[in-house]
């Protein structure tokens, strides 16, 4: 006979949710829930930040461009050649720059930390590019 305890435990499949740290230009750190599953450009999109993102995450547009600090580059899989060349098109780009939209998040990346490019802050209003000049 199975207690309502045991029946609770079972039937509660609630994901768990990781950590996505995204800096932007301005300085700030927003710290956002993520889950396994969703790109990081979707999970900065939910969460309201001010990302670009013009193609939606299908990988054609690199205004999703973010930078990976060092210690978790090694954490990241290795970006795919359609991704190294869209990444080649963003003449700031370098060994640490990835499209956000092609990250995945996973268990292995609950923590994850990027900083969010000034050329892909969609910055109408001039509150994240004027903080940082």
């Amino acid at each position: 006979m199975s207690t309502t305890r045991e029946i609770d435990d079972a039937q509660s499949t609630e994901p768990t949710l990781l950590g996505l740290e995204v800096q932007l230009a301005d300085g700030a750190v927003h710290k956002i829930d993520a889950a396994a599953g969703y790109s990081a450009m979707e999970l900065m999109r939910a969460a309201g930040l001010p990302i670009k993102a013009e193609c939606g995450g299908s990988g054609v547009c690199a205004t999703c461009h973010c930078r990976v600090p060092l210690e978790w580059a090694d954490r990241l899989p290795a970006p795919a050649n359609d991704e190294i060349d869209k990444l080649d098109e963003i003449p700031s780009a370098d060994d640490r720059s990835r499209l956000s939209c092609q990250i995945q998040m996973t268990d292995a990346l609950d923590g994850l930390v990027l900083e969010l490019q000034p050329d892909s802050l969609d910055d109408r209003d001039g509150r994240y590019l004027d903080a940082a000049e």
